[in-house]
């Protein structure tokens, strides 16, 4: 138990140590983040979608019909 409560004790202290970001910080660090993740998503989807219509063709070509 005492082991418990010194551990406490020093999570409590280095989290006095934290430097918080403000809130201008938090919020422009969030809306740069939104942005990249949307493009991320993005590319990923045209790659995704590339290569759907690539292996459709390949697939349409070596058909037996």
């Amino acid at each position: 138990m005492k082991d418990v409560v010194q551990f406490l004790a020093e999570v409590k202290n280095e989290l006095g140590k934290v430097v918080w970001p403000k809130v201008d910080e938090w919020i422009g660090s969030t809306i740069i983040m939104i942005i990249l993740v949307f493009a991320c998503a993005l590319y990923l989807g045209g790659v995704d979608f590339g290569l759907s219509k690539l292996a459709g063709l390949i697939f349409k070509s070596y058909s037996l019909n």
